[in-house]
């Protein structure tokens, strides 16, 4: 068994001791990284203290996310609530100005978090988030948005780990092989997007990581993405006065 299994269970659970909670929210999308999370976090708390909100946008996600999603929190024994985001997105386009694409798609995630952070304040509830190491470290999520979070149990594991923990742990083979996708607009992939596969980001994260420099066009291609991105992992500026 992967030692960090261990590491990262007991690393969740001296977090909560110390901040002085026992219950925890997860947002559960049917897609690995948000699964493995759900499992850390039964691992490390108990499944009486973990709850799920799947949040699906009945126009948007494939039709396997809101069955894979209930499947395994009735695996993992863990309250689950649905909660479609769908009535609350749209309304959003009764604002006065034209909605971007950009805007439609991550005022979805911002819909979820401030949903999760309904539920974790009306529970006594930290939210764990879903994002890797590999998300991480590209800003690839929504800022204010699945950027959102108390604690990143899975943060430092990229994704190709995330697959290959997720196997050790036992998730469903249907979850771990399904195509990495945000689910933000309709026919999305994560690898689609960035244009290049997870195997091949990881790689290069890792040569930047030790200290490498950006050579092949790829390489380039994802230091820029890390360079415009960088202000989502920071805390705003302040401007001296």
């Amino acid at each position: 068994m992967d030692p960090r299994i261990d590491k990262i269970t007991k690393g969740l659970k001296d977090f909560f001791d110390q901040a002085g909670f026992k219950k925890a929210v997860v947002g559960l999308s049917g897609g690995v990284d948000s699964a493995l999370v759900a499992k850390f976090g039964v691992l490390a708390l108990g499944k009486e203290h973990v709850t799920a909100l799947i949040m699906p946008h009945d126009d948007i996600n494939l039709a396997s996310s809101l069955p894979d999603a209930i499947a395994w929190a009735e695996e993992l024994g863990i309250e689950y609530r649905v909660v479609s985001v769908r009535d609350y997105v749209e309304r959003y386009k009764k604002l006065p100005w034209d909605e971007t694409e950009l805007a439609h798609m991550n005022i979805q995630a911002r819909v979820r978090m401030t949903i999760l952070y309904h539920y974790a304040n009306s529970n006594n509830a930290l939210v764990l988030g879903t994002g890797n190491k590999t998300e991480k470290m590209l800003g690839y999520f929504t800022k204010y948005g699945d950027g959102g979070v108390d604690v990143l149990p899975i943060g430092d594991l990229y994704k190709t780990e995330v697959w290959k923990i997720s196997d050790e742990l036992g998730l469903p083979k249907a979850i771990i092989k399904k195509t990495a996708s945000a689910e933000l607009k309709a026919g999305h992939t994560d690898e689609g997007e960035i244009g290049m596969s997870y195997a091949e980001i990881d790689e290069i994260l890792k040569k930047f990581e030790s200290g490498g420099v950006a050579e092949t066009e790829n390489e380039k291609k994802l230091m820029r993405r890390i360079e415009v991105n960088r202000h989502k992992g920071e805390l705003p500026p302040v401007i001296e006065a």
